[in-house]
């Protein structure tokens, strides 16, 4: 009997760069800018900052080419593991990182610093860099598809227990593993696999994911060198699937891996408009509709009431938030922004902000409700408001702005990257960037680094 991890090995290595179509390159190209933007836009963040003074501390006296990757939003090298911990802080910080619906998380955050620093050590070609990260993706996928939803539901952070199995298997595409090594690599991330959703609106947060990232390399790297595990760490009586997805089946899933289209075209990660839990972002599209249509003012407003799908709501830990950190996990901030704004922006991440008096007024005024049975993939919202003068307004939203179903244009994800990189007080030009990451089968991904942070301050 051939053990899951077995099957999945067998797809990453059948996988070729070569076959790859030009929409799996966009795919990932698109991907890769927007997580590299978030990241540049986190770069100063606190939680990013404490990561690289940790890892400044714990660098080893190596400095050749193959063992040290940049730092995305400062240019310094770090060893490998390293720069994947900070870079994927960086990436995941601010929450405005891509989303795969099925995982119910953020799989390029997971994956990306760790693909990337191992693309650069490599020398890869950015083919190679995009069937890398294609297989990682259909992984997460499959995976998730089999038991994201349950696993989430019981408090599980699935970015970073899922992504991690995903990082792995990339960097081992990444580092042409054979199949026992990437059995091997697989079985690794397994025993790596950890985070929850308590410490949303932490740190911790962050870290989750830049772990799951950091620990898919070492995994990758370990198992190069020899190191093993089990074959049926991930689907065992006793292994990873067992105790974090416990009645679940991979079977029907990974018999699917790599059917065309892949997953990478098929679902696709959808780039978010908001920075902040993508939880809230159909309230926060129905409440500037809203603004625009009926003039919505936050001194003649009584109640905003938002329904949502069963369990959608879950993620928004956070009710009445006094920092920028607390208020990306808060429906009641993000209805406040969205009515006395009329936006969501990264400016709206400050605890200035998030403290002003007229937002600590208006938030106590919003309810919320996503009680029920939970559907899989089910996803709505649905903002009521009741206003003082007796007006009363609806509006409802099932496919978002970014989705798969209503992708941004690349005029739109220019205009996303370049409030990123300004953040970040990057100089790097977005048209650049963009049309860089959109041509990733003729370029290397050194020259593609080398150009993204140039003219970094």
């Amino acid at each position: 009997m051939i053990r899951a991890a077995g099957v999945i090995a067998s797809f990453s290595t059948r996988l070729e760069a070569e076959a790859l179509t030009g929409d799996v390159l966009e795919g990932c190209g698109r991907a890769l800018v927007d997580t590299y933007a978030c990241a540049v836009a986190g770069w100063n963040e606190p939680a990013t900052q404490l990561a690289l003074r940790y890892a400044q501390g714990s660098k080893s006296a190596g400095s050749s080419a193959e063992s040290v990757a940049s730092c995305w939003g400062s240019g310094e090298a770090l060893p490998l593991e390293l720069a994947a911990l900070c870079n994927g802080v960086a990436s995941h910080v601010l929450d405005y990182d891509d989303i795969a619906p099925p995982m119910r998380g953020h799989p390029s955050a997971a994956m990306f610093p760790a693909l990337l620093a191992a693309a650069e050590a490599v020398d890869a070609t950015g083919r190679q860099f995009a069937c890398a990260y294609a297989v990682g993706f259909e992984v997460i996928s499959k995976l998730s598809r089999a038991f994201a939803f349950e696993h989430y539901a019981r408090g599980w952070h699935s970015s970073s227990t899922i992504g991690v199995v995903g990082a792995a298997v990339a960097c081992a595409k990444m580092l042409s593993l054979n199949a026992v090594e990437t059995t091997h690599a697989i079985g690794l991330a397994a025993a790596q696999a950890c985070g929850f959703q308590a410490n949303f609106g932490s740190h911790a947060k962050s870290l989750q994911v830049a772990h799951a990232s950091a620990s898919g390399l070492r995994a990758a790297l370990l198992a190069r060198e020899g190191f093993t595990a089990s074959s049926d760490a991930l689907d065992g009586a006793r292994g990873y699937t067992s105790l974090y997805a416990p009645g679940a089946s991979l079977n029907e899933q990974l018999s699917r891996l790599g059917e065309k289209p892949l997953e990478i075209v098929s679902s696709s990660v959808e780039v978010k408009r908001y920075p902040i839990c993508y939880a809230a972002h159909r309230a926060i599209d129905a409440v500037l509709e809203l603004r625009r249509s009926e003039g919505l003012k936050a001194d003649n407003i009584r109640r905003v009431h938002v329904c949502a799908a069963p369990g959608n709501l879950s993620p928004l830990t956070q009710n009445l938030p006094q920092t920028g950190a607390e208020a990306m996990f808060s429906m009641q901030y993000a209805i406040a922004a969205s009515i006395i704004d009329g936006h969501v922006g990264l400016q709206s991440l400050s605890d200035a902000a998030v403290q002003r008096p007229a937002i600590q007024k208006l938030m106590p005024m919003v309810t919320l409700d996503d009680s029920g049975i939970p559907t899989p993939g089910e996803r709505w919202s649905e903002v009521h408001v009741e206003q003082f003068n007796g007006g009363r307004f609806l509006k409802r939203i099932e496919i978002l702005r970014g989705s798969g179903g209503s992708p941004l244009s690349a005029s739109e994800l220019q205009d996303k990257v370049a409030d990123c990189l300004k953040w970040g007080r990057s100089r790097t030009d977005a048209s650049i960037l963009v049309s860089d990451s959109l041509s990733l089968g003729h370029t290397s991904m050194r020259q593609w680094l080398a150009r993204a942070i140039q003219t970094l301050n």
